[in-house]
């Protein structure tokens, strides 16, 4: 089976949108403590973990997959048809593959860390699933570093004590017009708002 080229981070964006509506998750994978690497060991040696990781996730992967580096030291995957769950446990056992071989040399703290999410159920353009899947990765790290994580949204309970119920029916209308969650929507006018008013930061 061939293996998946390693995408930059254009062309990854362009596969995903060649991807149309279909179902998929989203997996971000960030290297754990990378720095101590580039620190201790030179950037060649750095350079030499990142083509181990290529290696993994590009020999790893079911057929039709799309790997991407999108920074650098943080790669995105694309799993089509395939629920997050199902993606939870490939890449747990992409981690556990990476723990087992790797090179004794390299630091102990070095592992992976990954943060997944789907589409539909949790975003549908690339922009809110990636923030999705960056908050899960996140999360990975909060939690020990060297793990995958699904994202779980963050229940609003408190919305309205915040807005009047006339803005909360708009927004419930809106975000089944466009198919993303009030979260999401939320999520981006928050962005757009911090964008606007970035020189006041």
């Amino acid at each position: 089976m061939p293996r998946p080229e390693i995408l930059s981070r254009t062309a990854f964006e362009e596969a995903f949108a060649r991807l149309g509506s279909a179902p998929l998750t989203l997996g971000v994978i960030d290297l754990d403590h990378f720095q101590n690497v580039n620190d201790t060991l030179g950037h060649s040696e750095g350079d030499r973990v990142l083509k181990v990781v290529e290696r993994l996730l590009s020999g790893s992967l079911p057929t039709g997959s799309v790997v991407g580096r999108v920074g650098g030291d943080e790669y995105a995957v694309l799993l089509p048809e395939t629920v997050a769950e199902t993606a939870l446990i490939l890449f747990d056992e992409v981690i556990k593959h990476f723990h087992i071989h790797r090179d004794p040399q390299w630091p102990r703290g070095l592992g992976l860390s990954v943060g997944l999410a789907a589409r539909p159920a949790h975003a549908a353009t690339y922009g809110d699933l990636k923030r999705a899947a960056d908050e899960a990765m996140l999360r990975a790290k909060r939690e020990g570093r060297g793990r995958a994580c699904i994202y779980v949204e963050s229940r609003m309970v408190l919305k309205s004590n915040y807005y009047p119920r006339s803005q909360l029916e708009r927004l419930s209308k809106l975000s089944g017009a466009l198919g993303c969650t009030e979260a999401s929507l939320l999520r981006r006018a928050l962005d757009d708002l911090i964008e606007k008013n970035r020189g006041a930061l």
